[in-house]
């Protein structure tokens, strides 16, 4: 019994250190941000096999906008910041959220009612969190088609906008409908958001 005792220990001790580095494994973020020499954000190519959060057609934030060709906008986001959320209600540091956009049609095959997507990407815009980069914490890049960007400056509306009106950590999770509840049980939705919506004055 005593030697047996012994063997499951030593077992145990062994099998702890790969235990460890499994688990390491599993949560290290693997699409964390990647720059190039002169700060440019290296576009993942990746993104499209990442966690989608969901599509807005035709969204915009003016009340003067005009829907006569609405575009969709699709939201993915790194897997292991989506864990990370559904885990705390909010974004680890390293989260890379892209926005894609696509035209849309109605006209096509057998579809008589309504819009698809259809065509190529019409732009790409990544908002980051790399709170040793940036100050503040998020910035935004765009893509015009190639596979770096350069940071948009922090005097653009974009960064006004979500931090006066980001439902998390000045990110529109209220456009995305299966991370808005977990928000909303973590407790971590922003005082302008809940202002916005009527619930706190």
């Amino acid at each position: 019994m005593q030697i047996r005792s012994i063997y499951l220990m030593l077992s145990i001790a062994v099998a702890l250190p790969t235990l460890a580095v499994a688990r390491d494994a599993i949560t290290a973020n693997t699409h964390a941000p990647a720059y190039t020499a002169d700060d440019k954000l290296m576009l993942p190519a990746d993104y499209r096999e990442w966690v989608y959060l969901s599509s807005g057609l035709g969204m915009s934030y003016s009340e003067k906008a005009s829907n006569s060709a609405p575009v969709f906008d699709n939201t993915f986001v790194n897997p292991e910041s989506y864990r990370e959320f559904l885990r705390t209600g909010t974004w680890p540091d390293k989260t890379q959220i892209v926005l894609e956009l696509r035209g849309s049609t109605s006209k096509g095959s057998i579809n008589q009612h309504g819009h698809y997507q259809k065509g190529d990407v019409q732009g790409v815009e990544v908002h980051v969190k790399d709170t040793a980069r940036f100050k503040g914490g998020w910035a935004f890049f765009g893509f015009d088609g190639g596979a770096v960007a350069e940071k948009i400056p922090t005097t653009a509306s974009c960064y006004s906008c979500h931090a006066a009106h980001g439902a998390v950590d000045t990110t529109f999770v209220q456009f995305y409908p299966t991370l808005l509840p977990i928000a909303r049980q973590h407790a971590t939705l922003s005082a302008a958001f809940l202002k916005e919506e009527g619930i706190i004055k």
